[in-house]
């Protein structure tokens, strides 16, 4: 049995794993969805018969960063450049890091260097230990859906794809740690995996697998305008901003696919199942964009900062109010793709979407 350390741990029947069961209980039919009226084709289906699949990754084989990029290799870091955007950075922008600036420049650096080591160990252990688990599934038909051959062949490259971004995250965290001497002890699971764990734990057996596959579309969806905004930042360091704008270019496509998937998901759904998974949703998208307080509060202690000193700073740097509008700015186009299905149809539904502050 696959428990949920050992899903993400690398389970040697990844591709056989039971999420073909995810419709395996369809005692009830399908009948009408809970999408827009006229939505639906036949058997349940919220894709058209005459809409054909339109792949965005036509130019795959002489585009994608995994055939086509170059290995992005760290240079000498220029005066007034730095290892991460600095107004990304929220701790750097308080007012006691700030003042390490001037006096600690080499401590004001540490600082950006530890958030570029999260990003990077974030974007590795979610494309591979999460995103690939999925994408695994699609690509070997053994997700329960029914879906165009050339999708389940895109997926093929989706995961192509998610293990470059993986391996070049890995390779660039390798060179910074060689070039800077600075060392960060980073969870071997991240905060997203042990919330996403929790979550699971908590969730009806019947719903993990859907549940899995959901969190998996909205992590492919979610869009930082800021994140695609530092490719393009010079005060950069360029193996940086590189990796940055390659993940990017990639991610638009897997963004574009995602949206088709999850009509032809939620269409080969049962109206009830339909319900229960779109509750799920709103705290799906919560567990992702979260800031991990814990892990920044024991940063800053190790600054040499007392234990109160560093709760109030993360408080001061996350109140709830800016929590909630940034998951409200950054979840906005996947909150419509859902309510584009119709999963914001139901009150329910949509209380629980207000409940957590994303509409």
């Amino acid at each position: 049995m696959c428990g949920t350390v050992g899903l993400f741990m690398g389970c040697t029947a990844v591709s056989l794993c039971p999420k073909q069961a995810l419709m395996a209980g369809r005692e009830e039919t399908a009948g009408p969805g809970t999408g827009p009226e006229g939505a639906e084709g036949p058997a349940g289906s919220l894709v058209a018969p005459d809409d054909p699949y339109v792949s965005p990754f036509r130019n795959w084989y002489e585009r994608s960063t995994v055939r086509a990029g170059k290995r992005r290799e760290l240079t000498p870091l220029e005066p007034e450049q730095h290892f991460f955007a600095p107004e990304l950075v929220p701790l750097a922008s308080h007012p006691l890091v700030q003042g390490l600036r001037e006096d600690r420049p080499e401590l004001y650096q540490e600082v950006l260097v530890r958030h570029l080591y999260r990003y990077l160990d974030f974007t590795a252990k979610l494309e591979h230990l999460v995103v690939n688990r999925t994408v695994l599934g699609i690509a070997h038909g053994t997700v329960g859906i029914e879906l165009p051959d050339a999708m389940r062949l895109d997926a093929f490259k989706i995961y192509c794809d998610e293990a470059y971004h993986a391996l070049f995250s890995a390779d660039l965290a390798g060179q910074v740690r060689e070039t800077t001497g600075v060392r960060c002890e980073l969870p071997p699971v991240p905060y997203f995996m042990a919330r996403l764990e929790r979550f699971l734990e908590e969730t009806p057996q019947d719903l993990r697998a859907l549940t899995e596959i959901l969190f998996v579309i909205v992590s492919e969806t979610l869009i930082s305008a800021q994140l695609s905004e530092m490719s393009n930042d010079p005060t950069v360091v360029p193996a940086v901003r590189e990796t940055v704008r390659d993940h990017a270019l990639d991610e638009g496509k897997h963004h574009a696919y995602f949206a088709v998937f999850l009509r032809h998901l939620w269409g080969q759904l049962p109206p009830t199942t339909r319900r229960r998974a779109a509750l799920q949703v709103p705290r799906l998208i919560r567990i992702f964009i979260d800031p991990d307080v814990d892990s920044m509060e024991s940063e800053i202690r190790g600054y040499g900062i007392s234990r109160d000193g560093a709760k109030q700073i993360v408080g001061e740097l996350f109140p709830d109010a800016a929590v909630d509008g940034y998951a409200r700015g950054v979840a906005q186009q996947t909150v419509r793709h859902f309510a584009s299905v119709g999963a914001l149809n139901d009150a329910q539904v949509r209380e629980e979407f207000a409940a957590y502050g994303l509409i």
